[in-house]
């Protein structure tokens, strides 16, 4: 898409000082985390949520599985994510499709997020096409960019229906093949078998990519590819049959938090005896006082019979502020370095149409 008549100067202006991602391997957060461990408030429950998912690590049975919602990623956590998949410290994802599409894939084509230096009113902003997310910027026309890539991904496969795990790993393999930034998480995942879930995944620039494919398609008078959310749901019930012991590392709530907690009860329905979630950590900020599921604690999961209540913790706090700590203190624990790699993605690999061209 031809990019509007704006002013330039203006845009440029705003859109000039890249967000920088925090590297977790350049500082060591253990001795921060150890003293916050004599604290009390958050930073107790900090200490206590990071002793947790080095529990996790630590278990050689244990599956773990990180499930990401809100925008931490545009905000300076996406190398972060990228580096527990790197370093086998998380076995699936599952995310919001603006996690996984709007940022991370969006990076992966070499656009970036800008800071905010400045927040003129919105309606300026829209003047410019740059997106805001709260003090982060994002150049709409990029954005389209993104919307473009998937359409074209969408075209190049068999139409039938593909569970948005299998879309995924179809764009995490045209990274692979195309992408421009090596720290990608789609790319990442693609590459070390690390199946990624995004149950309300058109809930995202990829959901424009996708319509457009669909409506192509119709006027061609051909068929074309779906998504089947009900496989979504089936794929990621099989990984929980399949691993046994699992523990969640959770930013953030919503959709992603509920589906992955799901999982246990959809085993049981198929008949199947599965233990709840044996480890389970959230940060979030969200209020428990209106009962949204995504404020929901976790043991309130427990009584659904999703969530052990042995080895939780909520951490209410930015997520941005606190999880590079933890991930630092992980990282530099080391567990990781003896853990099976489970490659999950595996699981469901079949031969896909070749791209066209």
């Amino acid at each position: 898409m031809t990019e509007p008549l704006v002013n330039d100067q203006r845009k440029a202006e705003l859109l000039s000082k890249q967000v920088r991602h925090i590297d977790i391997k350049s500082f060591d957060a253990r001795p921060i985390i150890d003293q916050m461990e004599g604290m009390s408030f958050t930073s107790r429950d900090l200490a206590r949520a990071t002793r947790i998912y080095n529990q996790m690590l630590e278990d050689k049975d244990c599956s773990i599985f990180l499930v990401i919602a809100g925008s931490t990623s545009a905000g300076g956590c996406m190398d972060l994510y990228a580096e527990l998949v790197r370093n086998n410290m998380v076995d699936g994802i599952v995310a919001t499709g603006a996690t996984i599409v709007d940022m991370d894939f969006f990076e992966g084509l070499g656009h970036k997020h800008y800071q905010a230096q400045e927040i003129p009113d919105d309606d300026t902003l829209r003047s410019l096409y740059i997106d805001r997310i709260y003090d982060t910027y994002i150049d709409e026309v990029a954005l389209q960019d993104c919307d473009h890539t998937i359409f074209e991904i969408a075209e190049s496969l068999e139409p039938r229906p593909y569970s948005s795990r299998a879309f995924i790993r179809e764009m995490g393999k045209w990274l692979a093949k195309n992408g421009k930034k090596e720290n990608s998480l789609v790319k990442l995942a693609y590459e070390h078998d690390v199946p990624i879930f995004c149950p309300a995944f058109t809930d995202s620039s990829a959901g424009f990519g996708l319509v457009k494919h669909q409506v192509d398609a119709m006027k061609r008078g051909g068929h074309y590819m779906t998504l089947d959310s009900i496989a979504d749901f089936r794929e990621l019930t099989d990984i929980k049959i399949k691993a046994g012991v699992t523990g969640l590392l959770m930013v953030g709530g919503g959709v992603p938090k509920n589906f992955i907690q799901d999982t246990v009860v959809c085993a049981e329905i198929l008949g199947h005896e599965v233990d709840v979630h044996k480890y389970a950590v959230q940060i979030t900020v969200a209020d428990v006082r209106d009962g949204a599921c995504s404020s929901s604690t976790l043991q309130e999961a427990a009584s659904w019979g999703k969530v052990s209540t042995a080895m939780e913790q909520m951490v209410f706090a930015e997520a941005g502020s606190v999880i590079p700590l933890l991930a630092s203190d992980a990282y530099h624990r080391g567990h990781w370095k003896t853990r099976a790699k489970r490659a999950y993605a595996t699981m469901f690999d079949r031969a896909v149409q070749a791209p066209k061209g």
